[in-house]
């Protein structure tokens, strides 16, 4: 699998791993189709750092969801 690739179903894994490793409650705001294929790449970048850095404390986890909401549509 490889996640270089800007497509739809790639940006579904994308927002589940982040889901998974920011712990959010409310998976709503994970949800593929509030985010623009166009910004795949802004979240291939977040993902990248989230796997890179492996935990995160709660400021980093709420700084990273705040990032999410300012790409959502």
């Amino acid at each position: 699998m490889s996640l270089e690739v800007a497509s739809e179903e790639n940006m579904k894994i994308l927002l589940e791993e982040l889901a998974d490793k920011l712990q959010v409650v409310n998976r709503t705001i994970m949800e593929p189709e509030d985010y623009d294929l166009e910004k795949y790449e802004d979240l291939k970048f977040m993902y990248d750092m989230v796997v890179q850095k492996g935990r995160l404390s709660a400021s980093e986890t709420q700084a990273f969801i705040e990032e999410l909401s300012l790409i959502r549509k």
